[in-house]
């Protein structure tokens, strides 16, 4: 299959095969993905936590309206962003910079300082729904990496975000639950998979000029 042909296979799982699980080398690939996508200004300014945990995805499934795909996935992806300290990130970053090539540390100092005046310089709201984007440029890279192994997955937002940071003590450690996706394999009786698929048509959707 081509990369055109798993993105056609691939759709919104909407019950899950509680008896599948992906494998440690799968993971190892999803999280490789996950940490090469593309990011503003390459700061990624987002954890991600991988849940297992029977117990707290009972608790995260009451936060998600009672979807089961909280509980019947394999593993569940939520996607993190920072609130608060976002001029020490961008320290840590320059950093990052500095210690794989120091040719140019004045220069990238400077550069770090450009993105801390770009940042700084944003209304509260306007760096929240920045900061939260940021999360779905992960989300997508995992989607893609997912289709790529034939494994299942879900992006939703249907979930309680406030809860979510509650039962994972997310405030104090100044990040929000921004967005979320189970993985796993789809169930037989998910009726969803025999659906077509249904996208604009490209003469639709794109404008040449």
């Amino acid at each position: 299959m081509n990369l055109l042909d798993k993105l056609n296979w691939r759709y919104a799982t909407k019950l899950f095969d509680t008896e599948k699980k992906v494998n440690d080398e799968q993971l190892e690939f999803l999280k490789e993905a996950i940490r090469l996508s593309v990011s503003s200004y390459g700061l990624q300014l987002y954890k991600v936590y991988i849940i297992e945990d029977p117990e707290l995805r009972k608790q995260l499934r009451k936060a998600s309206w009672d979807q089961s795909q909280i509980t019947d996935a394999s593993h569940l992806f939520v996607f993190c962003n920072y609130t608060t300290g976002f001029d020490q990130h961008i320290d840590d970053f320059v950093q990052r910079i500095i210690d794989v090539d120091d040719n140019d540390k004045a220069g990238v100092i400077n550069y770090g300082e450009f993105i801390k005046q770009a940042v700084g310089n944003m209304e509260s709201d306007k760096r929240k729904s920045w900061s939260e984007k940021q999360t779905y440029l992960a989300l997508n890279n995992l989607l893609i990496a997912c289709a790529e192994l034939k494994i299942d997955a879900c992006p939703m937002e249907g979930f309680d975000n406030e809860d979510y940071n509650k039962i994972l003590g997310l405030d104090k450690l100044g990040l929000n639950a921004a967005v979320i996706a189970p993985i796993g394999y789809r169930s037989k009786n998910d009726i969803t998979q025999k659906r077509k698929k249904v996208r604009k048509p490209k003469k639709e959707l794109f404008i040449h000029t």
